[in-house]
């Protein structure tokens, strides 16, 4: 476990904090009989901070990002397999013609 991850558990756990925080708040609400009118200032906090843990530990975790090479040899086209049962030729694309004769007015 790098310390990527850790962050990102750690993010996890500040976020559920957070979401049992405006449960609890919410429920006081409901004793006090007062009108809901958004989290307190400590839970936005909460959220923006495990948002931003979350996020680090989502671009990190998976690795480094590598660029595409378009001329390598690992950039091969697929070759359809030999079996053709999943092949389909009827479909709704053979009510369009083939070739079409549209001109376009520069």
């Amino acid at each position: 476990m790098g310390p990527g991850f850790v962050v990102g558990v750690f993010g996890v756990l500040i976020l559920a904090h957070a979401a049992y925080s405006t449960i609890q708040y919410r429920g006081l609400l409901k004793i006090t009989e007062e009108e809901f009118s958004g989290p307190p200032m400590n839970v936005v906090a909460e959220l923006l901070l495990g948002l931003v843990f979350c996020m680090w530990a989502g671009l990190t975790v998976p690795g480094k990002f590598l660029s595409i090479l378009p001329d390598s040899e690992e950039n091969r086209i697929v070759s359809l397999p030999a079996n053709l049962d999943f092949m389909s030729f009827n479909h709704r694309g053979k009510v369009f013609p083939m070739e079409l004769d549209v001109k376009l007015k520069l």
